[in-house]
């Protein structure tokens, strides 16, 4: 009986039909636009004290839901790519060596692998960060996007700061690393801000500054493709679209239009440009007819490189008040904003608090679909399509079980309901201090109320030790599960 009432919905749309709750019964197109390192409060739609003007993705979140508590399923690139795509929490493989080898396995479902299933005509363009089995750049690269559900792949293998540097078109480099560029780095910035990148090699093809505006056109050509008018079969087929940005992320390289307009300098100059690449990918699907069966997300991989300095040279908060940064197990690294847009199905200009992860996209992709996941697939991806459907509103699922995320040294963090639950005093990540050592009777690590203390200012840990011990159950039995889809009884 899963997901009954969607299909009652889409059975009699005609006669439910209002703004926000008709269900169309022809699959939509899905896009998930992702950027990187975008804070929370970089977008005025989620932080209005923002000095970075985003119009583009102002007016997707009018047009949008709004999660106020979703998050990455790690602070960092490549764990939180993992974790969307495969619906299973990066601390179930060896994530970290994406440069080694391909870390998705061959038979691990993905969102891409799902939605082609059904039907789905499926491309990616942009940052992959999750390995390939790689014998030399000259020869096929396996294991990637193309091997895991894509029909088709235009990319780079990491971000645009990592060598070697080279567009990936399918299986195969379009021209090999075979020059070499010398490091770079910005005055007035850390040693990882700015237009930096590191020395290494790069293909003759490839200028760093013409990444961004190259893949808006692959997408912008996917999109232009798919909504001309087809004389065979697979006319109705609908596209999925991930379109992986390597941006905001270093190096920071805005074109001249964009320079010096922003309030918070190089990172938000640049922010703009990429605010400037969305806007013409959601142009192009109103211009190919299908913004109104589309299914937008927006969101980014893991919060900012933004230090306590940089808020007070620019008065501009990257995490809208959270605590901390990219990599770190406080918030500022893991909550991301999240949107997302379904024309005549999601109210616009509607937000919820609802609490999310990265690796439910795909719990809820399948129960939009009806489609029943494996025991064995999306291990720990629980579907928040009900809060989708009714806008936040009414109709929601049961609270979502205990969420884990890991700072970027692996102290698990996890929020049962308001609490949160960090297996360790400090950040975990770039943060300072970064880690520190108990004392004798002091906390042992940090408890949180995220409802009367969003900025994880006052550790509750040594005033309620039942929480402590009854969370610090739980975390075990979710690192020792094999699914918590299973644990928890995910329908």
């Amino acid at each position: 009986m899963k997901s009954i009432w969607i299909l009652l919905l889409c059975l009699f749309s005609a006669a439910l039909a209002t703004q926000s709750s008709a269900i169309p019964c022809k699959k939509p197109n899905i896009v998930f636009i992702l950027v990187d390192d975008l804070g929370y409060g970089d977008l005025k739609s989620f932080n209005p004290e923002s000095k970075i003007p985003t119009p583009h993705l102002d007016r997707l979140a009018a047009q949008s839901l709004r999660f106020t508590d979703a998050h990455a399923a790690g602070p960092l690139c490549h764990v939180s790519r993992y974790g969307l795509l495969t619906g299973s929490y990066p601390f179930r493989t060896q994530v970290g060596e994406w440069s080694k080898r391909a870390v998705i396995e061959p038979d691990q479902w993905t969102i891409a692998s799902l939605l082609k299933s059904q039907g789905y005509s499926t491309a990616m363009v942009g940052k992959w960060h999750l390995g390939f089995d790689e014998k030399g750049y000259d020869q096929p690269l396996p294991g990637g996007p193309v091997d895991r559900g894509f029909d088709s792949y235009f990319g780079i293998r990491a971000s645009t700061d990592i060598p070697p540097y080279f567009y990936i078109r399918n299986q195969q480099a379009v021209l090999p690393p075979t020059l070499e560029i010398e490091a770079n780095d910005s005055e007035g910035w850390s040693p990882i801000q700015g237009a930096f990148w590191r020395k290494g090699g790069i293909a003759p093809d490839l200028k760093l500054e013409e990444v961004l505006p190259r893949f808006t056109e692959e997408a912008i050509q996917i999109i232009q493709n798919h909504g001309r008018p087809k004389a065979d079969s697979k006319a109705d087929q609908p596209l999925f679209l991930y379109l992986a940005y390597p941006a905001p992320h270093t190096p920071w390289l805005p074109s001249q239009e964009f320079i010096g307009k922003s309030g918070a300098g190089l990172y938000g100059d640049f922010t703009m440009m990429v605010d400037s690449m969305i806007g013409r990918v959601l142009s192009a699907l109103e211009d190919a007819d299908m913004k109104d069966n589309t299914l937008v997300f927006f969101s980014s991989d893991n919060g900012p490189v933004w230090y306590d300095r940089d808020v007070d040279r620019f008065q501009h908060d990257s995490t809208g008040g959270l605590r901390g940064m990219k990599a770190d197990g406080w918030e500022g690294g893991h909550r991301m904003p999240f949107m997302a847009r379904w024309p005549g199905v999601v109210n616009p200009g509607t937000s919820t608090d609802a609490l999310i992860s990265f690796v439910d996209v795909m719990a809820t992709l399948a129960e939009i679909l009806e489609v029943e996941l494996p025991s064995d697939q999306a291990l720990d991806s629980f579907s928040f399509a009900s809060t989708l459907l009714s806008s936040g509103k009414g109709a929601s699922s049961k609270p979502r079980p205990p969420l884990l995320v890991q700072s970027g040294n692996g102290t698990p963090t996890v929020r049962a309901g308001d609490w949160k639950f960090i297996n360790q005093l400090g950040s975990g990540g770039f943060s300072e201090p970064r880690r520190v050592q108990p004392k004798p009777n002091g906390p042992q690590g940090q408890l949180y109320n995220m409802k009367s203390d969003p900025k994880e200012s006052n550790n509750l840990w040594l005033g309620n030790p039942g929480k402590v011990e009854e969370i610090s159950k739980e975390m075990d039995r979710i690192l020792k599960s094999k699914s918590t889809r299973m644990l928890y009884g995910a329908e």
